[in-house]
């Protein structure tokens, strides 16, 4: 399976037309270098990179590309809770503005998982939580 099809799932192919269409130069860099080569290196797990995709996401102000790698991120293998924590340690360099942002896109993709799935959202016991 490819890298695109981990972290995309069954957008795949929704995902993969939109960027032909949009330019097909673009889709090839996209797809062949980003993707197959880049994401696919050995040296870190895709998990990894796609919770360092979330991070740069982040500090470019939360693109509408985030919430394909939140998603992705979790396609993975990250848990929810590692998101949470990537996104709050986010806040910590690149403002809570945009950390709220990602914050709110991670419960939007939660919240349409558990619509599309029938199943309670998926959250996880915080130990460090308060109140």
């Amino acid at each position: 399976m490819s890298v695109r099809e981990t972290l995309w799932g069954e957008r795949f192919e929704v995902i993969d037309r939109m960027l032909a269409e949009l330019d097909p130069d673009l889709h090839r860099y996209i797809t062949e270098f980003a993707y197959e080569e880049v994401l696919a290196r050995e040296g870190l797990d895709l998990k990894t990179r796609e919770l360092l995709a979330i991070t740069s996401l982040i500090a470019l102000g939360n693109p509408p590309e985030l919430a394909t790698h939140l998603e992705g991120a979790l396609r993975a293998g990250a848990t929810v809770r590692e998101v949470r924590e990537t996104i709050l340690q986010a806040a910590i360099f690149m403002g809570f503005p945009r950390a709220l942002g990602a914050m709110k896109a991670l419960h939007a993709l939660l919240h349409k998982q558990n619509a599309r799935d029938g199943a309670p959202p998926r959250r996880e016991p915080d130990e460090n939580a308060t109140g």
